[in-house]
C-alpha cells in the first residue's frame, strides 16, 4: 500500500476529524486514525465509539488498496512541523510498518491492524432521509447549542431536539432555565419524524458546516444519524428517550411587552453584571413606559451598579430578576437590531424574540426563567 499526499492537505483533514478523538478512550485502537485506500481515494476515519468522523482525499499517485490504523498524536505532531510538500507513505500490510518519506528525510512508525477499528453502524430499513441546506443546519445548531444542558440524570436534555414535519423543521434546546426554539418553514418533510442530536456531534458540525457550499444529506433511524457533507461524513449515536413536551412550557399570553436596542441592552448587562453577587449573578430589570433600569449589587462586598437605557414598554410597571449570564447568552445569540421581551409577572417565564423578523421563513423564540428578588 503506497500513496503520495500533500502535507498541508493531509494535516487540514486530520485536524478537522481529530476533534472527535477522546482523551479517555475505552479502546486503545480509538487513539488512532484509520486510513483506507481505495483506488485513488484515501478515506480517513476518527471515532470515540459514540461519534465517528470520516473524511476523504482524492490522490493522484497511489498503489495497492489497503487498511491501517496509525497513532493520531504522532501523525498530527509530525505533520504540524512540515512545510507544504508531497509526502510518500509506504505501508507494509504484513508487518504494519509505515514509512513516511519527505523531501529531506524518512520517518518510521508501526501501525495497527485496521480491522480492529469499530465497524460503522448501519441504518435500519425504516430510516428517514432528507436534504438540508448547509446554512439552514448551521443556523439551527448555532441558535440552540448554547442552551443544551449538562444533566447526567436527564440525558435527553443534553442534546438538540430536531423535529421534521410537513410544515417545517424545528430545533429545540433547553437546560430547564432557558429554552430556545428555532423554526424554519422553508423545509418540509413528508412525514413526522424527530431525533435528539447529542452535543458533541452538534459541535463538530458547527465547525465543519461554515466551510461547506453544498447541501447536506441527513439520514437517521431510532439509534443513529448520518450527516453527509461534501468532504466529510459525521455518524453519531442519538440520545435515546423522549424529549419533554417543550411547547407546554412556552407561555401563550405574556401581555407586557418591551422593545429595546439589543446591543445597548447587551453591553449594559455586561457592565452591570460585574457588580452582581458571584453566586447568583442576579440582575434586576425595572420597566417603565420609556426607560429600563438595570441594576445589580453584592452586599457582601458593598458594591452595586445601576444603569438606565431607553426602551418602549407597554404594560404594567414591573421589577423582575434574571441570571445575568443566561440573559447575556440569549442576547448574544439573537441577531436582530431590537429585541422584544414579553413578560407576564415577576415569577413567570419571559420570552425574548427579534422585534422584527429578519426573514419570513424563520421563527426564533427564546425563553428564560426569572429569579426571585427580595423587595
Amino acid at each position: 500500500m503506497r500513496f503520495v499526499v500533500s502535507s498541508t492537505e493531509l494535516l487540514r483533514h486530520l485536524n478537522a476529524i481529530s476533534r472527535v478523538i477522546s482523551s479517555k478512550n475505552t479502546l486503545p485502537i480509538l487513539d488512532n486514525f484509520l486510513l483506507k485506500l481505495e483506488g485513488k481515494t484515501l478515506m480517513i476515519t476518527a471515532s470515540d465509539l459514540e461519534t465517528t468522523l470520516i473524511t476523504k482525499i482524492e490522490l493522484e499517485n497511489s498503489e495497492e488498496e489497503g487498511l491501517i490504523a496509525i497513532q493520531a498524536k504522532i501523525m498530527l505532531d509530525t505533520l504540524k512541523e512540515f512545510p507544504e510538500q508531497p509526502l510518500t507513505f509506504n505501508i507494509d500490510p504484513d508487518t504494519l510498518a509505515v514509512e513516511i518519506l519527505s523531501a529531506n528525510g524518512k520517518f518510521s512508525i508501526v501501525g495497527h491492524n485496521g480491522e480492529d477499528f469499530p465497524v460503522l453502524p448501519k441504518l435500519g430499513d425504516k430510516h428517514h432521509a432528507i436534504i438540508l441546506a448547509h446554512d439552514l443546519l448551521l443556523a439551527g445548531i448555532n441558535k440552540t447549542l448554547f442552551a443544551t444542558a449538562d444533566d447526567e440524570l436527564r440525558p435527553v436534555m443534553n442534546g438538540i431536539f430536531i423535529e421534521l414535519s410537513p410544515e417545517e423543521i424545528t430545533f429545540v434546546a433547553s437546560d430547564a432555565h432557558k429554552l430556545v426554539r428555532y423554526k424554519r418553514n422553508d423545509v418540509k418533510y413528508s412525514d413526522l419524524a424527530s431525533f435528539i442530536l447529542p452535543k458533541k456531534p452538534a459541535s463538530l458540525l458547527k465547525n465543519l458546516l461554515p466551510r461547506e457550499d453544498s447541501d447536506v444529506k441527513l439520514e437517521f433511524d431510532e439509534k443513529n444519524a448520518f450527516f453527509t457533507l461534501s468532504g466529510f461524513k459525521v455518524v453519531c449515536r442519538l440520545v435515546e428517550g423522549k424529549y419533554p413536551a417543550y411547547n407546554s412550557v412556552i407561555p401563550l399570553n405574556n401581555p407586557n411587552e418591551m422593545v429595546v436596542d439589543r446591543i445597548e441592552f447587551f453591553t449594559t448587562l455586561k457592565r452591570v453584571s460585574v457588580f452582581a453577587n458571584q453566586a447568583s449573578n442576579l440582575v434586576r430589570l425595572k420597566l417603565t413606559p420609556t426607560e429600563l433600569v438595570v441594576s445589580a449589587q453584592d452586599i457582601d462586598f458593598a458594591i452595586s451598579a445601576v444603569e438606565t437605557i431607553k426602551c418602549e414598554y407597554d404594560g404594567q410597571p414591573m421589577e423582575i430578576g434574571f441570571k445575568s449570564t443566561f440573559l447575556i447568552e440569549i442576547l448574544s445569540n439573537l441577531s436582530s437590531e431590537d429585541v422584544k421581551m414579553k413578560l407576564s409577572d415577576p415569577s413567570r417565564a419571559g420570552l425574548l424574540l427579534p422585534a422584527e423578523k429578519e426573514f419570513d421563513y424563520e421563527d426564533v423564540l427564546m425563553l428564560l426563567m426569572p429569579m426571585m428578588i427580595n423587595a
